[in-house]
């Protein structure tokens, strides 16, 4: 389904068009209609299929630009996904003038509270550092009437289960909550009954990414311990050319440097 038979309004449709979306992905083409009614939605399914437009547009058509106050939160398991979250809400409510910043840990917190002062309505935040600013009164959750939980199953496998149950404890009840989730793992689906709504449930099946001819498997070791795992893959291997993926920035850079200082030739890319 295209965009413009969506009904959207007009300033929207023109975010989206500069951005060169034309066709709705499966999961916005089943998450629209349900949270623009007003729905509290879980969405299952992975990254990269276009959630964050998901999620995005109907909040942004709900967002009064001449309130000043934070009518909506965005919480991320990393910083990298907040900002990525934060730039493409920025580039869907560039013609509606609505304005949207990013708060996250390992960051200066007195920057962030600069641009908090410059009246966001929209905060895309990772759980620990929120929290840090609702301490401070730099943001104030009263005023919020939506809340994403974005890839809510890794903020559970990173412990932020509890910090996530006091954040929706301290919003307002008569809010629209949207949870995202690759899988729901029993603890969040306790959550979810907990803090949600009759929500509609929408799922989209992951396509197969795997390429016949390649080999896959996988070596379990202690944290401690993959640095040197590592290691000895690539002296074993030998390969020509790899890719080594990370979770996040600073474990590219880190990795990056470590195996520099072990004679392994590598360029770090973590942007």
């Amino acid at each position: 389904m295209k965009f413009n038979e969506l009904d959207l309004p007009l300033e929207l449709l023109e975010s989206i068009e500069k951005m060169g979306f034309e066709e709705a992905t499966p999961i916005q083409e089943k998450v629209l209609p349900v949270a623009r009614e007003g729905h509290d939605v879980i969405g299952q399914a992975q990254t990269g299929t276009g959630k964050t437009t998901a999620f995005g547009l109907p909040m942004l058509e709900k967002i009064d630009t001449d309130n000043p106050n934070v009518q909506a939160l965005v919480l991320a398991p990393t910083r990298e996904l907040a900002v990525q979250v934060a730039d493409e809400l920025t580039r869907l409510g560039r013609n509606k003038k609505v304005k949207t910043v990013a708060v996250y840990g390992g960051a200066d917190i007195g920057k962030q509270i600069r641009e908090l002062k410059s009246r966001p309505q929209i905060v895309v935040a990772t759980p620990g550092r929120y929290m840090d600013h609702t301490r401070r009164k730099t943001i104030r959750p009263a005023s919020i009437e939506t809340i994403v939980l974005d890839e809510a199953d890794e903020m559970l496998s990173m412990g932020f289960v509890e910090d996530i149950e006091t954040i929706l404890e301290e919003v307002p009840d008569e809010r629209q909550t949207l949870l995202f989730s690759a899988t729901m793992p029993t603890r969040l689906r306790k959550v979810a009954d907990r803090f949600m709504r009759d929500p509609q449930t929408v799922s989209v099946k992951a396509k197969t990414m795997t390429v016949s001819n390649i080999e896959q498997y996988a070596i379990k070791v202690p944290e401690k311990h993959k640095l040197l795992a590592l290691s000895r893959l690539i002296e074993l291997e030998d390969p020509e050319l790899a890719i080594i993926f990370g979770r996040t920035k600073r474990r590219v850079d880190e990795l990056s440097e470590a195996l520099e200082q072990q004679g392994v030739c590598c360029c770090g890319n973590s942007r």
